[in-house]
């Protein structure tokens, strides 16, 4: 027996006994890995939505029948969305999206940082320049948050607006380093925004630690405090996220990435009140004038279905998750061989996301996008959807990750949903064993 007749019979053990050719001349079912990108609705979240739209038509702040349904609803949904984070219902915000809630967070540390800056100077405490600069206020972000937080710190810098530090993740940990986020802080600092957890490795950011350094530093330094904002939109749903423990003023939560429709909401502890808020958009009053606009009612009411589902099943969720995620993983090292792939999701010392893997195929020709485009069953992404259109060019998350350009050329990332079973894993590795074969000419 030949080497590749050999290694073929190996895989043929390794996959359970299908034959990796007999699917070939028939119609493959697409198996969706793609759930970091977007989840489909939940049946009850559909029928949450639909009986707003018949039921609750009305304009949510008139007097009559259809308006006051309209108005339970949406105070209902506040309700679940604000306990799925462990906040109060007073402390959600309902916006278009994760995009929305993002921008509200820096255009409000922005004002509040000249508002502060300016009460400090009708005192006596502060002066317009520092060091012989003029000021400006100053934000720290992490290098791998969402192009919703990168392009609008990108932009406020453009327009000389704000200045913004990039810390950058550790490359062994793939982690915005507490320490590393501190010494970065200046005396102009008015918002640290650190995602919760990262879109393509999965990684769990120490926003929870950093939290606590900057309270404490806050309680002795002068105006303006400093903001404390996270992207939560990867980890809700996933793991547990509580506000509370984490410590945070803003918390962006965005509905679709947990089986919800696609609005989102903004998570302000004590908003106008405890932390500052100030809107984007001036109209009709509505959201306490925070984010004024008639509500989507029908959507508001699909996000709070959504979360109550979340807080009702989480442990079994986040249980399934991480099974199928190992599972997974475990098929692609009994399949492949460890020479022949590299988690790009593992690091040490790190936690991660019980769904999400990101892994590469060595090999010249393996690149992501060309494997995932020759793939007869996987539907699934390179990085983020909204980086779809760079090509090959290695994920700079990746890069900045510390993984080498050659591997993370090669980076799939697969994140597996509530009903993804063994059996659709089983398939996805055959899938791209196949096609692995099939680009390096072996077949």
């Amino acid at each position: 027996m030949g080497d590749e007749e050999g290694l073929a019979c190996g895989v043929h053990h390794a996959l359970g006994g299908h034959s990796i050719w007999e699917h070939h001349d028939q119609q493959e079912e697409r198996i969706y890995m793609d759930y970091n990108a977007t989840t489909p609705l939940e049946s009850e979240v559909i029928l949450a939505i639909t009986e707003a739209l018949h039921d609750a038509w009305g304009n949510p702040s008139s007097s009559y029948r259809p308006g006051r349904k309209a108005k339970t609803i949406i105070n209902q949904s506040r309700e679940n969305v604000g306990r799925m984070v462990g906040g109060q219902a007073e402390d959600i915000l309902f916006t278009s999206g994760g995009t929305e809630a993002n921008n509200l967070v820096f255009h409000t540390a922005v004002k509040h940082f000249w508002e502060s800056w300016e009460e400090a100077e009708k005192k006596g405490q502060e002066k317009s320049h520092l060091n012989g600069k003029a000021i400006l206020p100053h934000i720290i972000t992490s290098n791998v948050e969402h192009d919703s937080v990168r392009l609008t710190a990108d932009n406020l810098m453009k327009e000389g607006k704000a200045d913004v530090t990039f810390v950058p993740v550790s490359k062994v940990t793939a982690r915005a380093e507490v320490e590393d986020v501190m010494a970065a802080v200046r005396p102009t600092t008015c918002l640290i925004s650190v995602m919760l957890a990262n879109n393509e490795t999965g990684v769990l950011m120490p926003v929870r630690e950093i939290c606590e350094r900057v309270r404490s530093l806050n309680k002795q330094r002068p105006a303006p405090r400093i903001l404390l904002h996270t992207d939560a939109a990867q980890a809700i749903g996933k793991v547990r996220v509580d506000v509370q423990e984490l410590g945070i003023d803003y918390l962006t939560i965005v509905g679709h990435k947990f089986y919800g429709p696609r609005i989102g909401a903004l998570y302000v502890n004590g908003p106008g009140t405890i932390t500052p808020v100030f809107p984007m958009f001036f109209g009709g009053g509505q959201e306490r004038n925070f984010r004024p606009g008639t509500e989507n009612t029908p959507m508001i009411a699909g996000l709070g279905k959504a979360a109550e589902l979340v807080s009702s099943h989480l442990p079994q969720h986040e249980s399934h998750l991480r099974d199928i995620r190992l599972y997974l993983e475990q098929r692609l090292q009994d399949v492949f061989g460890m020479e022949k792939i590299r988690f790009n999701s593992h690091f040490p010392g790190s936690e991660s996301l019980p769904n999400t893997c990101n892994v590469s195929i060595l090999g010249p020709g393996l690149q992501g996008q060309r494997v995932l485009s020759s793939c007869r069953r996987l539907l699934a992404s390179v990085g983020a959807a909204c980086h779809s259109n760079r090509g090959d060019r290695p994920s700079h998350i990746l890069l900045s990750s510390g993984i080498p350009a050659e591997v993370a050329a090669n980076a799939l990332r697969l994140s597996v949903g509530r009903r993804t079973t063994r059996g659709d894993v089983d398939l996805v590795v055959e899938d791209l064993w196949e096609t692995v074969r099939r680009l390096e000419g072996q077949d």
